[in-house]
């Protein structure tokens, strides 16, 4: 009997640390970091490319690695590949050509020209792109809720209806506009397309003028105001751009307002607009990388549309046309509320 029990002891205790082992390996399968865990984001390489670098172009970049970074890919566990092609549409044909290597686990491209010249690539690499305002109209997919070219991201689309109710709120009375943009930014293009639509459903006359280079800014936007322009819009435009502060000046001695498409464009002294955060945008594109390094399809990440966030006016363009606010924080424009943001 006392044999019996013994074996009987020695039998349960085998069982035991038999199903102790068990319980071992079933702790350990629930450790084991599921796709986007830690032992999965280690190795990572991810490219950021942008064609120029300006406060907007920087905060969405800053934007993209504080997304990033919130979701545990950082310097101490990834590679990061920054390049910018300082405006040079060849050099960043070379950027874009070094990233589709097949080392990359992802590439970040920000605005429509990086964009574009890395989706044509047909890349094995998938691309996150990062506030193309036209994704369709660039052809950079042909479905924002099925990408089709391994690209996705964002798109901030320019609110061109509210950004002529704001001028018309801030500087009424405008009888004709004029509009500045190089014709090879499709981005551009688009939205001068929906502003003169816009104005010709007003009945509000307007010209445009394009240019090539940044270096013809002041002749054509001398030729606009020659023109008789009341007020000079700016577009999403990475080339006027880089020359814009020369157009706010002119602009300002003549006491012209000047309206476009980003925050940075207002801090470069142009009067005003209705814009995204810029930074905010690029922690979006983010968010949906790291969809895919959770093991999403690319082609599973609807690109999405991010609205505008606020009103920003540049204090010295306003003093300048003698302009007050009667409410500095807050401004109700096509409808919408919007924050006041007061730059320069």
């Amino acid at each position: 009997m006392k044999r019996k029990v013994a074996v009987c002891l020695v039998l349960s205790l085998i069982l035991a640390l038999l199903s102790g082992c068990g319980v071992a390996k079933s702790v350990m399968t629930v450790s084991t970091p599921a796709a986007g865990g830690t032992e999965e984001k280690a190795g990572k390489k991810i490219g950021i490319v942008l064609l120029v670098e300006n406060g907007a172009f920087m905060d969405m970049k800053s934007g993209i690695l504080s997304g990033l970074a919130a979701a545990g890919y950082t310097e101490d566990n990834c590679t990061f590949d920054y390049k910018c092609a300082s405006g040079d549409t060849t050099t960043l044909s070379t950027i874009c050509s070094s990233m589709d290597d097949g080392s990359y686990d992802a590439v970040f491209a920000i605005a429509t020209p990086t964009t574009q010249q890395f989706v044509n690539l047909e890349s094995d690499t998938p691309c996150f792109f990062c506030a193309v305002s036209n994704p369709l109209a660039a052809g950079i997919l042909s479905d924002m809720a099925k990408p089709d070219r391994n690209a996705t991201g964002t798109s901030n689309a320019i609110p061109v209806s509210d950004i002529f109710e704001l001028a018309d709120a801030l500087t009424p009375g405008i009888g004709k506009y004029g509009f500045i943009y190089c014709a090879s930014e499709v981005n551009a293009a688009s939205t001068v397309s929906a502003g003169e639509e816009y104005l010709k459903g007003k009945g509000i006359d307007y010209v445009s003028k394009t240019i090539t280079d940044s270096s013809e800014i002041a002749t054509v936007t001398e030729a606009l105001l020659a023109d008789g322009c009341d007020a000079i819009f700016v577009p999403n435009d990475s080339v006027v751009q880089s020359g814009v502060s020369t157009l706010a000046e002119l602009c300002r001695e003549r006491k012209i307002p000047t309206y476009c498409s980003s925050a940075t464009t207002v801090l470069s002294g142009c009067l005003a607009t209705v814009a995204i955060d810029d930074k905010g945008i690029g922690e979006k594109t983010a968010a949906m990388a790291v969809e895919y390094f959770n093991g999403k399809a690319v082609a599973d990440i609807p690109s999405i549309v991010v609205g505008a966030d606020y009103v920003s006016i540049n204090r010295e363009a306003m003093a300048a046309l003698g302009l007050t606010l009667a409410d500095q924080n807050k401004l109700t424009v096509g409808g919408a509320e919007y924050a006041v943001q007061i730059l320069g």
